[in-house]
């Protein structure tokens, strides 16, 4: 098979894009810091000193000399571009002076709708688990703004340690590109899209990988989640992938991670908005991995959930169920071994107060027994 998506090699666009993408991140850099656009240290991050963000927008930059170079013009792509830009826009007022969670939502909105309504992307059906589920014009838009929405989300919360945001985001678009190869569909917009994003993003990792010298910032991270949710509407929409379950699965550490995050807040009365300290890589940075270990150990969870997507693909079910029950076994070890749900530390130590209050009460009900004994003698 020929490896050439629109009349170009695919290892030509993704080298260039990743040259576009390394070469503009330092450039990004000095912008940030000469207008301020700064990360500052506190009691919730992991970073010592203040370190520029911004570094979404080299990926956008590079994103879109990929895209000229490489990619075709129409209606669905300008949909795409124009949602994209409002949430870099966004993105980039935010990593100098931070935006409100409600206006950041309003233009993540703002921005799904102009891709369903103009670009006319949307779901007619989802086949999920088995289940089709059929969808008129207006609930399949709904459906599909939701669904942007989500997934841009997800990949926003996920950003907090080194590396992290975009390792998983390359993954995901790699992951992409390997299935529709193997399926020989490589003429739709979601394969050159993928394409693009993942020498884009890997030049930013680059830069970005422990230690970073730069964070993408939400310019970076709102830019990720929406091209993230964008190619999996194309690649449904297109049979890339036959099935929804597809893109869920590889995008199964931050969904799961999202999903933990909004319990875990709910469960402590809290708002779901309010940020913590207790997401998947906070976790095992407890367990004592170092940044560095944390991160290969999430890339190496990813790239299994990504091997279940392509076993699926390929019809080969036992062995995708196989890594999948194993993966849950490990979810569930998470789960019950980590604060990510449930603050088990907190719980042992009100257990250990009330141990000690109960054996401090016996031995002064004794010494009142020993004193009353005595007295009476």
């Amino acid at each position: 098979m020929d490896l050439v998506v629109n009349g170009h090699n695919v290892f030509i666009i993704v080298i260039v894009t990743f040259l576009a993408s390394l070469i503009l991140v330092p450039i990004v850099k000095k912008i940030a810091i000469h207008i301020n656009a700064m990360d500052e240290p506190n009691e919730r991050k992991i970073h010592k000193v203040p370190m520029p963000r911004l570094g979404g927008l080299a990926i956008f930059l590079a994103f879109l000399l990929g895209y000229i170079l490489y990619g075709d013009v129409s209606t669905q792509m300008l949909s795409i571009l124009i949602g994209g830009f409002l949430l870099i826009l966004v993105g980039i007022v935010d990593d100098i002076n931070p935006v409100k969670a409600r206006y950041k939502l309003i233009a993540q909105i703002i921005a799904a709708t102009i891709v369903v309504l103009y670009g006319e992307l949307y779901f007619t059906n989802v086949t999920l688990l088995g289940f089709n589920i059929y969808f008129n014009e207006f609930w399949g838009s709904l459906t599909s703004i939701i669904f942007i929405v989500a997934i841009t989300n997800a990949i926003n919360l996920i950003d907090g340690l080194d590396g992290l945001a975009a390792g998983i985001s390359s993954i995901y678009f790699l992951t992409i590109a390997i299935i529709a190869f193997i399926l020989n569909r490589i003429g739709g917009l979601d394969v050159i899209i993928s394409l693009i994003m993942l020498g884009s993003t890997l030049g930013f990792l680059f830069h970005n990988f422990p230690p970073a010298k730069i964070f993408m910032g939400d310019t970076g991270s709102l830019f990720l989640g929406f091209m993230i949710s964008i190619i999996a509407l194309l690649g449904y929409k297109v049979t890339t992938f036959t099935s929804l379950i597809v893109p869920i699965i590889i995008l199964a550490i931050p969904i799961f991670d999202t999903v933990f995050a909004i319990l875990r807040r709910l469960l402590k009365g809290q708002n779901i908005g309010v940020a913590d300290k207790e997401h998947f890589h906070h976790q095992l940075l407890k367990m004592k991995y170092s940044p560095t270990k944390s991160i290969l150990i999430i890339y190496a969870i990813d790239i299994a959930f990504a091997a279940v997507s392509i076993f699926y693909i390929l019809g080969d079910n036992q062995i995708a169920i196989a890594i999948y029950v194993i993966l849950m076994i490990l979810l569930l070890f998470v789960i019950l071994k980590t604060d990510i749900l449930f603050e088990h530390k907190k719980k042992n130590e009100i257990t250990d107060k009330v141990v000690v209050r109960l054996a401090t009460d016996i031995k002064h009900n004794k010494k009142k027994k020993n004193k009353k004994g005595r007295k009476k003698r």
